[in-house]
Formats: C-alpha cells, structure tokens, sequence
C-alpha cells in the first residue's frame, strides 16, 4: 500500500502544480533569457558605446555571464530554506525578485545619460537575476518531483524543464516583434525597454498561480519526523549534502556541463555568430531561434516520458553524444547564410539538448535525500552553471575574435560532451527511488532483486 507521501495525487491537483511550476520557470526564463538577447543586440552600443563593437559584445556579455555567478549563491540560500522551511514560500521570493530586477532594467538609464554609472547598475540587476534564478530551478522541479506519481516523474518533471525553451521563446518572440516592426534606431532609443517592462505583468499572474498550490507531501512528512529528532545535518542542509552527497554533487555538476554549454552557444552565441561571419539580420537569427525553441518546448516532455521506460542515463548519454556529434554540422549549416539552414541547425541542435534537460529534473531530484535534496540539486545545478553556462557565449565571441573560425567552438562544446559522458557514465541509474526516503545513502539504489522486480513490472505495463 502507499504511504501518504508516495500515493500518486489526484490528476487535477497534479496538472495545478505542474503548472504553477511551468509558469514560473517560464517567467523566470523569459527575464533571464532577454537579458541574454538584449545583451547580443543591443547592450554593447547602450552601455558599451566607446568599445569596438566586437569588444562591446564581449562587455556585454561578461555583465550577462555575472548574473551566472551569482547563482551558486542564490543556490546555497534558497536551498537552505527551502530544506528548513519548504518548497513553496521560496518559490515566491524567488519569483518576486527576478521579476522586481527585470522590470528595473526596463527603467534603467544608459551610458548615454549617466556614463559610467549604468553598466554598474546594470550589473548589479543582473546579479540579483542570477541570485533568484539560482534559487528557483531547484524548488519548481522538486515541487513536481515530490507530488507526482512516480512511475511518471520523469514526464512530469520535465514540465518545468519546459520552462526555459518557452522562456526563450516567450522572449525571443517579443524581441523579434519589436525588430519586425520598429525601426533600428526606435528599437535602440526606446523599444528594447517594452519586454523587459512587461515582466511586470508576467510575475503577477505566476504569483496568483503560484501562491494556489500546497506545500510538497513528502517534504511535509519530512519536516515533521526531523522536528521530532532535531538532528543537526537536518538543521543545517548544506552540512548535510556535502558530507553524504558529494559525489552526487560531482556528478550533477559533471552532468550539466555538455547540456549548459551547448544551450547558449546554440541559442544566444548564436545571435553574434550569424550576423556577424554568415551575414545573416538579426531578425532572421531570432526567427531561427524562436522556431527552435517551440520544438525544443515539444521534445522535452517525450524525452521526459522515454527516460521512464528506459532510464534517466540512456536518455541523457543519447543527447550529450548526439549534441557533440551535431557541433561541426551545426556550423556549417549556419555559415550557408539560409534560413531554412540555420532553422535546421538550431533545431536539431535543441532536441538533442532536450535530450540531456528533459530527464535532469528527476535525474537530480533522485539523487538526494528529502531534507537535503532542495539543497543537493540546486548546488550541483548551479555551481556548475559558473564554469558552464556563464562563460559560454564569451568564450564562444573570444574564439572567433581570435581565430575568425567556428572550428576552435565547436571542439570547445565537444570538450564538455566529454566531461558530462564521463559523469554520467560513472553515476547510478535512479528513476527507481523512493523520494519520500529521507536517509542519506545515495550509493543505496534499489536492490538487485527490487530493480529486476520494477523492471518485470515496467514489462507488464507495456
């Protein structure tokens, strides 16, 4: 019989949650990926004026890759709390403050009119970006995991995963409007401050949604068998995953490398790459981008689903070994100057990333004990987002800059296809394990006998 903590929920309840997580990673990932767009567009004549245009780039960028280094510490707060105090009431702080950074960006002076001063205040907008970005992925992905029917979690998991593919193109879409219709000097003067603006509508909406939802089942029994023992490791998450998780730490972090790095050299590098070697407006490099993005949002769920018949690692040692294998086409396709090409390569290029992001939301909640897991996930996510992700586009524009070719960027995104290979390679399957366990032993996967019987039954599903 199921415990209280593990009975599937009802299919209503289920879909509310799932989409008060969705809709907050959505918003979160519309203001974080605008910033990258604006960034490639728009941020180095705005707040960068007196650099070469390619060095402006690199500025900009470099204030984009800042908002990265503030996530490991969004990550260690959000994640401590939200072991100690639950899910829910993070999720909204995390909310509040990216939208509140976003929507001060949009009312944010230029270099033109305060010098200096804008490109520090821009910064430090962007760290506050990164710090609830850093807190938020962790909590909506666990809000899902510890609700759902466990035979499904990894198809209900990748539901906030779904997140970042329709914030892109949530802000994508808007940013390709506003190029479509306004001309370059309206757009640089004043319309780039309308999606950042509209942030504001976004995070009152997530909010009413948001707030609606209950408090994760298996998180609440937690809490009330850790108040009966008062355990230190209990009071203090952080202690606790370092001293019983390190590995899984290692391994999340080893795992996120090909998947982070690969998403924003196809999604935001690439917006420099096509107009400034193949030639390519920048209304046709969103055009690619958006399109991509609404298939990526498609696959993500299916991947999720595949990982639950088959496990979490096939699914992703199939997208990381796909995604270095499609790197060198993935140039050549752009350099053609089509459309209909640079469609192709970002498109292909973002289902083999589902393939890595649909099955690491329950990949990376499985891997951690309940009092500790908002914890575990969020650390070994975003720490490696510092090294992965952050330095992406930057390294990506340096390389070009330094040898005019897309070669020494393509071995670059190969390079991390290895590390995440390795890490994967070495780690446990886990679509098997119990959430609501709460004892810290992540070498302690189902027994021989326990997996031959899931598997028996997985068999008779079919």
């Amino acid at each position: 019989m199921s415990s209280p903590a593990t009975a599937p929920p009802a299919p209503n309840n289920l879909r509310r949650i799932v989409a008060a997580s969705l809709i907050g990673t959505t918003i979160e990932w519309y203001d974080f990926f605008l910033y990258g767009s604006a960034a490639a567009l728009v941020f180095n004549k705005l707040f960068f004026p007196d650099s070469d245009p390619l060095v402006g780039t690199l500025l900009s960028f470099l204030t984009y890759a800042v908002g990265f280094a503030a996530r490991p510490l969004g990550a260690l707060v959000f994640g401590h709390y939200g072991d100690r105090l639950g899910r829910k009431k993070l999720l909204v702080l995390s909310l509040l403050l990216m939208g509140g950074a976003t929507f001060a960006i949009g009312l944010l002076p230029t270099h033109a009119s305060i010098g200096a001063a804008a490109p520090v205040l821009l910064t430090v907008l962007r760290l506050v970006q990164g710090f609830a970005l850093g807190g938020e992925w962790g909590g909506a992905v666990l809000l899902v995991s510890e609700h759902g029917d466990a035979k499904r979690r990894g198809f209900w998991a990748s539901w906030p995963q779904t997140g970042a593919p329709a914030g892109q193109l949530l802000a994508t879409g808007v940013l390709s409007l506003l190029t479509a219709v306004l001309s370059d000097a309206a757009f640089g003067s004043w319309g780039w401050r309308i999606p950042f603006l509209l942030s504001g509508v976004l995070v009152i909406v997530g909010l009413w949604i948001r707030l609606s939802v209950d408090e994760s089942p298996v998180f609440r029994e937690a809490l009330a068998r850790a108040e009966s023992r008062k355990e230190d490791d209990e009071r203090l998450p952080l202690v606790a995953v370092l001293r019983h998780h390190w590995r899984d730490v290692l391994v999340a972090m080893g795992a996120r490398m090909a998947e982070n790095i690969s998403y924003y050299v196809i999604t935001a590098f690439i917006l420099v790459y096509a107009t400034v070697s193949a030639g390519v407006s920048k209304q046709t490099a969103l055009n690619a981008v958006l399109i991509g993005s609404a298939v990526h949002f498609a696959v993500i769920p299916a991947w999720g689903a595949l990982s639950d018949r088959i496990g979490r690692r096939p699914v992703y040692l199939l997208g990381a070994v796909g995604i270095g294998l499609w790197m060198f086409p993935f140039f050549s396709l752009v350099d053609t100057g089509s459309f209909g090409s640079l469609v192709l390569a970002v498109t292909v290029g973002l289902v083999l990333h589902g393939a890595m992001y649909a099955p690491q939301a329950a990949f990376f909640s499985e891997m951690f004990a309940t009092r500790m897991r908002y914890s575990g996930a969020s650390i070994g996510a975003q720490f490696a987002s510092v090294a992965a992700g952050a330095p992406a586009p930057l390294i990506a524009t340096a390389l070009l800059a330094d040898y005019g070719s897309s070669t020494p960027i393509a071995l670059y995104v190969i390079a991390a296809v290895l590390i995440t290979v390795v890490a994967v390679g070495v780690a446990q399957e886990t679509r098997h394990r119990d959430l609501s366990d709460v004892t810290p032993a992540p070498e302690a996967g189902p027994a021989p006998e326990a997996e031959a019987e899931a598997e028996a039954a997985d068999a008779r599903t079919v």
